[in-house]
């Protein structure tokens, strides 16, 4: 997936996968995973999620890493936050209390940054992208995590044929596959939610699963 394409979608206000509330699954398995309050957790493509705030309203200190410079100065400006703003070879670091953005590419993040954190909330990315970019990012973001990290991951499951993502469908064999170098990732929930998705109806989609992971580092 061009990185052009989610700038564009931004651009023109075509992001309808944005939600304006907390995620109710991360609000229910998120304190499972027992991590310290203070830990760094990473929220990859972040766009202007709202979960960045519930997460850090637990203590945690948020990394998100977004493509887009429009998603996090809406971001900032509709919450009413100041953010300072510095550069480095990462990208744009917009910073305020304890949540940070940095606006650049994801796959420039390094072990230097990556390895500070000890959590990960992965609704966004995953999904995001296309068959042939999904295992390099597993490996370049999980792979680099804290040796202890803790995360959870947030799926979508439908007949691919019967729609182009994004959002795509990804199948709990692709997940364990494109995982199973470094990480366990065991399912905790899984449901349908078809009927509070008209976009997927209208598109002619005819079966939708959530899938919840927990996800940890494989021992």
């Amino acid at each position: 997936m061009e990185a052009e394409f989610w700038l564009e979608r931004w651009r023109d206000g075509r992001t309808h996968f944005h939600q304006t509330r907390v995620t109710p699954l991360l609000q229910k398995y998120w304190p499972t995973l027992g991590l310290p309050k203070d830990s760094r957790v990473l929220v990859p493509l972040a766009g202007k999620s709202l979960d960045m705030l519930w997460l850090a309203e637990q203590g945690h200190h948020v990394l998100g890493a977004e493509l887009s410079q429009l998603a996090v100065e809406q971001f900032f400006s509709e919450n009413n936050l100041q953010p300072a703003i510095h550069d480095s070879a990462y990208g744009s670091h917009y910073v305020t209390g304890n949540i940070e953005i940095i606006c650049g590419d994801i796959f420039k993040l390094d072990a230097a940054i990556l390895s500070t954190c000890s959590g990960v909330y992965d609704r966004a990315a995953l999904v995001a992208l296309p068959t042939a970019m999904r295992a390099q990012y597993a490996q370049h973001v999980y792979g680099q995590l804290a040796d202890d990290y803790r995360g959870i991951l947030i799926t979508l499951d439908y007949p691919q044929d019967q729609m182009d993502g994004p959002p795509f469908s990804v199948q709990d064999a692709e997940v364990q596959s494109i995982y199973s170098a470094h990480s366990d990732a065991s399912i905790i929930d899984r449901r349908d939610i078809l009927d509070k998705e008209p976009k997927f109806l209208e598109r002619g989609v005819s079966r939708l699963d959530t899938v919840v992971y927990k996800l940890q580092r494989r021992a």
